[in-house]
């Protein structure tokens, strides 16, 4: 029998939704909200496709020539994007996960950032799913446990759905007001204000357009978070928020997703790319110190 190459599966359930939460990456395989899937499925056999579901840490998207200066000292991280010469999506994408809770709605997974080339810090994650009757809830807790404050940022990279609608048919609304403008390696150069097909605050049908943009100036709800939906053309509406330490929203269009001619991510980041090497929104993490974020998936027919 051959071995699940995203490890041991966890499901939360019930009466009206449902989640499959993967141990490699703690990606976000499955979400069911009323028999409608939220999150584009992929074969039993594969890794993990496009980084799917996947936490991003000590750092999201990626480090030109993965060198950067912190405290003083000049670090080379392992370039894990080699065909653009980048340290890419952070150190835990491939990384095991522990349960240190299950139950039916509520799923606890640890582990840890270990010191190692270009990273000579240490790092205890904790993600914790909590399964509601319209989606999903999700916090993040780094703590740094070494003796060294800790360059830090934080990004997830689920993809979204509404399960029978053709995601080209999805209208996209985000209210970010700038955009990065990127390289042909896909770092950023520039900070521009939206326009045009980059400009998501009216909303864009996903089939007009391209994307792989980063984006801030987010509009804040009272509560401090930042919305982003897809509409069916019948109105069903899949929203992914994020909270107010989450200044930058990643959106990401591909039509190289397994079994999908197009599909879409809306990423959550602390940071932008390069933000090792930059020091944008960087977290300096003091020893004994946490990092907590938020974010979450709901549903409405």
């Amino acid at each position: 029998m051959t071995a699940d190459p995203t490890g041991h599966r966890f499901h939360l359930r019930g009466p009206r939704s449902s989640a499959e939460i993967a141990q490699v990456g703690a990606a976000l395989r499955a979400l069911t909200v009323d028999g409608v899937d939220l999150v584009p499925r992929y074969a039993d056999d594969v890794p993990t496709p496009a980084a799917s579901g996947v936490v991003l840490v000590p750092w999201p998207n990626r480090i030109r020539d993965g060198r950067y200066s912190f405290a003083g000292v000049e670090r080379q991280l392992a370039l894990s994007e080699p065909a653009f010469g980048n340290a890419s999506h952070g150190l835990l994408r491939f990384g095991s996960y522990t349960a240190v809770e299950v139950t039916d709605d509520r799923l606890v997974l640890t582990a840890d950032v270990v010191p190692q080339t270009g990273y000579p810090f240490h790092l205890r994650t904790r993600v914790t799913f909590i399964l509601l009757p319209d989606g999903l809830h999700v916090e993040h807790v780094i703590e740094n446990v070494g003796a060294d404050t800790a360059p830090v940022a934080l990004g997830i990279h689920p993809y979204l759905q509404i399960g029978g609608v053709a995601t080209a048919d999805l209208v996209i609304h985000s209210t970010g007001t700038s955009t990065l403008v990127v390289d042909d390696r896909k770092l950023p150069v520039d900070e521009v204000s939206v326009s045009g097909a980059t400009d998501l605050r009216a909303g864009r049908r996903l089939g007009d357009v391209a994307l792989d943009n980063a984006y801030r100036g987010l509009e804040r709800d009272a509560d401090g978070r930042a919305r982003h939906t897809l509409t069916a053309p019948d109105g069903r509406r899949v929203e992914l928020w994020q909270d107010a330490g989450f200044e930058w929203t990643q959106v990401f269009t591909t039509d190289r997703y397994p079994g999908n001619s197009l599909a879409v991510a809306i990423e959550p980041m602390t940071a932008p790319s390069n933000a090792f090497a930059s020091g944008v929104d960087l977290v300096a993490l003091e020893p004994g110190c946490e990092m907590r974020r938020e974010w979450g998936i709901s549903y409405r027919a």
